[in-house]
């Protein structure tokens, strides 16, 4: 009979054991599940939050809310720093190409970094150094960036686009 017990007794703990291990299972699941929502929600909310931000090419003000003070965009060419720097950027452009227009292709984003694939289009209809007098040509010009965001806002960027095509486009420079 003592046997018996023990047998029944060795049973018992190994159904609760089971059991605890199901339960712990499940509630690992439902903690893994509710970090991905979390993490899926900062996804989406960078994902916005850089769509967004090609929005100052049509609205400046917009550049306090969206980036942070110290902000750096890196250039293919040179850095652009903090909201002045970013301010006169996009409005030396919009001089060349007070018709300028971005179209966001695509956007995906991990962590605290989203990347966006972009077209800019616009007409060359104002002189600026770097493109000359206004040629009326009109130009596009494909890229991708790269921001990291702390917060809710954009901290840094890093931009990939071709010069030179741009310059070919607007007669500047020969096409080979």
């Amino acid at each position: 009979m003592k046997r018996f017990m023990t047998l029944a007794t060795i049973a018992l703990i190994v159904a609760a054991v089971v059991k605890q291990r199901q339960r712990v299972k499940e509630l690992g699941r439902q903690a893994l599940s509710r970090g991905t929502q979390k993490i899926s929600a900062s996804a989406a909310e960078n994902k916005a939050l850089a769509r967004r931000s090609w929005e100052i090419v049509d609205n400046l003000d917009l550049i306090e809310e969206i980036y942070a003070p110290d902000v750096v965009w890196h250039e293919p060419d040179q850095d652009i720093q903090g909201h002045e720097g970013a301010r006169q950027f996009v409005t030396m452009y919009k001089t060349a190409l007070p018709d300028l227009n971005v179209t966001v292709e695509d956007v995906i984003a991990e962590g605290d970094k989203a990347v966006t694939r972009w077209t800019a289009r616009g007409t060359h209809q104002g002189e600026i150094e770097e493109f000359g007098p206004p040629t009326g040509r009109q130009v596009e010009l494909k890229g991708i960036t790269m921001h990291r965001i702390e917060g809710d806002k954009i901290v840094e960027e890093w931009e990939g686009y071709d010069n030179l095509s741009i310059l070919q486009q607007l007669g500047l420079v020969p096409e080979q």
